[in-house]
């Protein structure tokens, strides 16, 4: 970094330091991870950085045999292909702003007019200047949730092919009526929070889950608890990453290194979402949630889909 002179330099070292990082969901994790740790300021990058680690939890679920069964291998890839792509729009959006806020302090000075350079929202330009001077962090947690959001809905959720594939798919629909689809925040007592996913391709649905998370996530009363399953539980993709600390025995979901091929995304043209279409002040509204214990009941939801699989090989 001490190299950088100009503009094209600084344009050069985010961009392949992003793509050093945005190769699987594991390092995507281990990136927002480090990152928090690091400058803990940014609450939202250990938000992503959970958030993450569920998205790898879903993606080895799907080589588990119930879901082998149920579900075709096309429909298994199609729902992967979900996963790996958002997972990777937020990261190659996401992450330059944290290099670039990362470079700023190094340099004592905002340099948030260059995210304009690699296609970020205007709206987080504005945002991360208010945060230089005014160091709200809840407020760039918020902005950074809602950019986020908005980054993949007309890429992923709104596409086409993923709407019509995915979305509107007969076992996406039925796991939307069950609410099977949750975020979880676990611990290494054992206790897991979290909330549900319904409606996940509703931006505002999704904005309001991503507020009532880092809510949960920052309560005080189990915020260490969760650092700590964070700090101290490496993620390999796994389930068993936490269910190890539970008394939920189900078969081990596999490691996500050992059953997926790196994804050599195309990026896409860029358009700013801020333009297209706007931002609704209910976005921004703060919420505040207790912490809420989900692990019984989505473990009972789970439980369904395992019965139902060995009700299916008697008959």
């Amino acid at each position: 970094m001490n190299m950088i002179r100009n503009t094209e330099d600084y344009i050069y070292y985010i961009i392949n330091k992003t793509r050093k990082h945005n190769i699987d969901n594991i390092s995507r994790t281990k990136a927002y991870q480090r990152f928090y740790f690091k400058y803990p300021e940014i609450k939202w990058a250990l938000l992503a950085s959970i958030v993450s680690r569920n998205a790898g939890w879903n993606m080895t679920d799907l080589y588990l045999a119930p879901y082998k069964e149920i579900l075709g291998e096309h429909q298994r890839m199609r729902l992967f292909m979900t996963y790996e792509r958002a997972n990777w729009l937020i990261f190659s959006d996401a992450y330059p702003q944290l290099i670039l806020y990362e470079i700023s302090l190094r340099h004592n000075r905002p340099l948030f007019h260059l995210l304009s350079e690699i296609q970020v929202s205007n709206f987080m330009i504005q945002e991360w200047n208010y945060f230089w001077k005014n160091k709200d962090r809840n407020r760039l947690m918020t902005s950074l949730i809602i950019n986020e959001q908005n980054v993949i809905q007309k890429p992923v959720i709104a596409q086409p092919f993923f709407k019509r594939k995915v979305f509107l798919s007969v076992p996406y629909q039925l796991q939307n009526y069950i609410m099977l689809n949750a975020v979880l925040l676990p611990t290494l007592n054992g206790k897991i929070y979290g909330g549900y996913v319904r409606g996940f391709t509703n931006l505002t649905n999704r904005i309001t889950l991503g507020k009532r998370l880092a809510s949960q996530l920052f309560h005080p009363s189990i915020h260490k608890e969760i650092l700590d399953f964070i700090r101290f539980v490496e993620h390999t993709g796994s389930r068993y990453d936490y269910e190890k600390y539970t008394y939920y025995h189900f078969p081990k979901s596999p490691l996500l290194r050992t059953i997926y091929p790196i994804i050599d995304h195309q990026d896409i043209i860029r358009n700013d979402w801020l333009e297209l279409r706007g931002i609704r002040n209910k976005w921004s509204n703060s919420l505040t949630e207790e912490p809420i214990e989900i692990g019984k009941s989505y473990y009972r939801k789970r439980n369904m889909v395992f019965a139902y699989y060995h009700m299916k090989k008697f008959f």
